[in-house]
């Protein structure tokens, strides 16, 4: 079997993706891949890691206002159509699966023109752009929350859930905490802002830290590597360089530590979202207003209405609102029990193997 993937820009489009193309090699270790990203986008560092044959195209997104760029936008998403479909041609792919990005909107319409059969998936509640352009072309849809399936036409659509969700479900507790300095028996938060970071949630961070500091439970923190340079010097001019709170710039094992920890503090992307539930965590959730369509908010509510995370405002984030959501879950068992039971259920912990089944049943 042949598979072209495509999905770009963001982990949340790359993840899912790479999570599927894994674990078919599990099953028909003969499958061969080809992955179609950006030069710019996270793909380029993710994708050859993995040992995924990888290639590019030059494209990028409109605008959504009036933009001279947006001229530029249509010739190079023409290019890219002609280029995409000289290597489905050269490649003979049996299916062509798009996870989102601009990128894959190019690869995916090219491929749907050459009648190669071909499977869109969308990770958040709201759909993005490129996912409704491209819904009148393929021949499925899969979804991961139910409220997506209101921007697509029914009959292609099936819910699948994040194929990450089930890569890290099978994942075992280790003593993957005591690389940061912290014990394997004393409840764990993690709090994190993303790869990049996120500029609120550092400062309401930093404002609840001398409170963090005196709490039982044990707290690391990843501030992202373009903010860990202020923290530091934080720290030295408020003299609290000697602190039981954990801080460290960016997580590389990032599965290794969520398996181990008892709550995450975070945004709301449709990748985190899936390996909170997939691990049956509790979460307090902070959706980023920076993203189309409010979707990170969307997204946890899902979980907010299953009583599986607290959500707290962006606009509403101080260091006071953040370490009291915390305390409100850790110095709580009970509660914290009934939360990681809620957030098991909402996880779907056979993505992966739903999303193979759409590629088979396109591909037999």
């Amino acid at each position: 079997m042949k598979i072209l993937v495509s999905g770009g820009g963001t982990g949340g489009h790359i993840y899912p993706a790479v999570s599927l193309i894994k674990h078919i090699r599990k099953i028909d270790p003969t499958a061969e891949f080809l992955y179609v990203g950006t030069e710019k986008g996270l793909e380029q560092k993710i994708v050859p890691r993995e040992n995924i044959p990888f290639t590019t195209l030059e494209i990028q997104g409109f605008k959504r206002s009036l933009s001279l760029t947006n001229f530029k936008t249509i010739y190079l998403f023409l290019k890219s159509v002609k280029q995409s479909k000289k290597m489905i041609k050269e490649f003979r792919p049996d299916v062509v699966i798009g996870t989102g990005g601009y990128v894959s909107g190019a690869v995916v319409y090219a491929a749907s023109r050459l009648k190669v059969p071909t499977i869109i998936h969308e990770q958040n509640s709201v759909a993005g752009m490129t996912n409704k352009f491209l819904s009148r072309f393929v021949d499925k849809i899969g979804i991961c929350f139910e409220d997506a399936a209101q921007d697509f036409p029914a009959s292609k659509v099936e819910l699948i859930g994040n194929p990450r969700a089930q890569e890290v479900a099978g994942l075992q507790k280790s003593d993957a905490l005591t690389k940061y300095g912290l014990q394997n028996d004393i409840p764990t938060v993690l709090i994190f802002g993303g790869s990049r970071g996120a500029l609120r949630i550092n400062e309401a961070m930093l404002e609840g830290l001398i409170d963090f500091n005196q709490r039982d439970y044990q707290v690391l923190y990843a501030s992202g590597n373009i903010y860990y340079e202020d923290v530091e010097k934080y720290l030295v001019e408020h003299q609290l360089e000697n602190l039981k709170v954990k801080i460290v710039p960016y997580i590389e094992d990032m599965e290794q530590v969520l398996v181990n920890v008892d709550l995450v503090v975070g945004r709301a992307g449709a990748t985190s979202l899936a390996e909170i539930t997939g691990l049956g965590l509790p979460s307090v959730l902070i959706p980023s207003p920076n993203v189309t369509n409010d979707h990170q908010t969307k997204n946890a509510q899902s979980l907010v209405n299953q009583s599986a995370a607290l959500v707290i405002k962006d606009s509403e984030l101080t260091g006071k609102t953040l370490v009291n959501a915390v305390d409100q879950v850790m110095l709580d068992e009970d509660m914290r029990t009934k939360m990681s039971l809620q957030s098991k259920a909402q996880g779907i912990s056979d993505a992966t193997d739903r999303l193979y089944h759409l590629v088979q049943e396109l591909t037999n």
